[in-house]
């Protein structure tokens, strides 16, 4: 059987996250992570067009990287409670908001993250049901850098 290079795997085993806050600096990828994990999502398009009367078409590139970060934890863990933690300190002044920078990576896979001037958007919703389930904790970020990797880091 002969290799052609097109084969690739992943696991959340291999992803490493982290929070740098003014209050605290820890794994964002341990100490009750839900299966659903962590998503990195845009805000904008990078990419607005539009067309004239003639058919000719103009793009606009925007420079913006916003976007957001869901962190889905555990309720019961304690990640948990030390986004909790840093939530009620950071709301307490604006000389700590939206100053959390988070980092990511699956250096198996390439893959590499950065967002900075990062602020909590809000309390995650708080459901009390038969199971416990999970809490998102959504952060708004300013600028987001992202490299994605070919999954074949070896």
């Amino acid at each position: 059987m002969s290799d052609n290079g097109t084969y690739g795997s992943y696991s959340f085993a291999d992803f490493q996250a982290a929070i740098d806050a003014p209050n605290g600096t820890f794994s964002l990828s341990e100490g009750g992570i839900a299966d659903e994990g962590i998503t990195i999502a845009m805000r904008d398009p990078k990419n607005t067009m539009v067309s004239g009367a003639d058919g000719s078409v103009m793009h606009s590139l925007r420079v913006a990287s916003t976007g957001t970060i869901t962190i889905r934890v555990q309720k019961t863990g304690v990640l948990h409670a030390l986004l909790m933690d840093l939530y009620n300190f950071q709301t307490t002044s604006s000389a700590f908001h939206g100053r959390n920078v988070i980092s990511a990576s699956n250096p198996v896979a390439g893959d590499s993250f950065t967002a900075r001037a990062c602020a909590f958007q809000k309390l995650p919703d708080n459901v009390n049901a038969t199971e416990g389930g999970m809490q998102e904790w959504v952060f708004d970020c300013g600028h987001i850098s992202q490299k994605l990797g070919t999954g074949l880091a070896f």
